[in-house]
């Protein structure tokens, strides 16, 4: 293995024995990529990881092809280069985040790996002034776009329209209970109950750096307390919302959010103004949640209109009338 940047070698220095072996060991890594992508789908969508499991059986066509050229010309012994090797190639993610990719995004990392290697094999062309290894790259950049345009035939043959619009209904639905659900309860925590306690310390005080500490406290506070909650009362295992880790995650980070979206204009040292901006802010974050359920949640808009905003209403006029009593 080379360890360090300055231990790579320029693309433009490899011999032409050394490109061959590193399009090998390319293939062999794509392969198994689209194999493990394969792997992680097959429960939920079967369709897509017929697709991916018949890519990577094109990789392995492709790589034994690559030895038989490279037998041909160089012999049997194939040295070790990997893309890692090569300063400036382009890199495949690490096989474990594919935990953190959704299905469409499987979809468009499978496209862009057949672009990344067709143009490794034109550049590669593009580069050499010797007639046979000029000819041994055009074939195996004509062989990568081949592969593409398979990928395309492949795509239509595993996921027809019924199949795809299936499997996209279901990774929606999945997203939908992984980050949306529990970042809009976050969200409408985080604004509506920091109200009272923002706006009680705004009119009982009159001081902007004391009103700005506390909704801090409030907002990070209320995070904290949802991110754990959200995490801990459900592993998803049952209930098939998803990684709590995630949703702890999106929990907390929209909780904080919301409380601070009205807490950060108390930087400013005018009380009238950073209070004009504030209750500004909590109207826009109040119609934020409204269209994100109507959105996502398919609740009818003027319904969750008022919902919110009649609840941010009560909980504001409480806090006024406790801080200004």
């Amino acid at each position: 293995m080379i360890p360090g940047l300055a231990s790579r070698r320029r693309f433009s220095d490899l011999t032409e024995q050394e490109i061959l072996a590193l399009a090998i060991s390319s293939e062999e890594d794509d392969a198994r990529i689209y194999r493990t992508y394969g792997e992680r789908l097959r429960a939920e969508f079967p369709a897509s990881a017929g697709m991916f499991d018949a890519m990577a059986r094109e990789e392995d066509q492709h790589r034994h092809w690559l030895i038989e050229r490279h037998r041909a010309r160089f012999g049997e012994v194939i040295p070790l280069i990997r893309r890692e090797h090569v300063a400036g190639f382009y890199a495949r993610r690490p096989v474990w985040l594919i935990e953190n990719l959704g299905l469409e995004r499987m979809r468009a990392e499978a496209e862009a790996m057949e672009r990344d290697a067709e143009a490794f094999y034109r550049r590669a062309a593009a580069g050499t002034t010797d007639a046979d290894t000029r000819k041994l790259l055009g074939d195996l950049a004509a062989a990568e776009a081949r592969h593409g345009t398979r990928a395309g035939e492949l795509a239509e043959d595993k996921l027809a329209p019924e199949a795809r619009a299936g499997e996209d209904r279901a990774a929606h639905r999945q997203f939908v209970l992984t980050w949306v659900q529990p970042g809009l309860a976050g969200l409408m925590d985080g604004s509506v109950s920091t109200l009272a306690p923002i706006f009680a310390t705004a009119f009982a005080t009159q001081d902007t750096w004391t009103t700005f500490l506390v909704g801090l406290a409030a907002s990070v506070g209320a995070g904290i307390s949802m991110g754990f909650t959200e995490a801990a009362h459900d592993d998803g295992v049952l209930s098939g919302r998803g990684s709590p880790l995630k949703r702890g995650i999106a929990s907390g980070v929209m909780t904080t959010l919301g409380g601070l979206g009205h807490a950060l204009p108390y930087l400013i040292p005018d009380f009238n103004t950073a209070t004009a901006i504030a209750i500004a802010v909590v109207f826009i974050e109040l119609w934020a949640i409204a269209w994100i359920q109507n959105r996502f949640m398919e609740t009818p808009f003027l319904r969750a209109a008022f919902q919110v905003v009649l609840g941010g209403a009560l909980v504001f006029a409480a806090g006024v009338l406790i801080g200004g009593g």
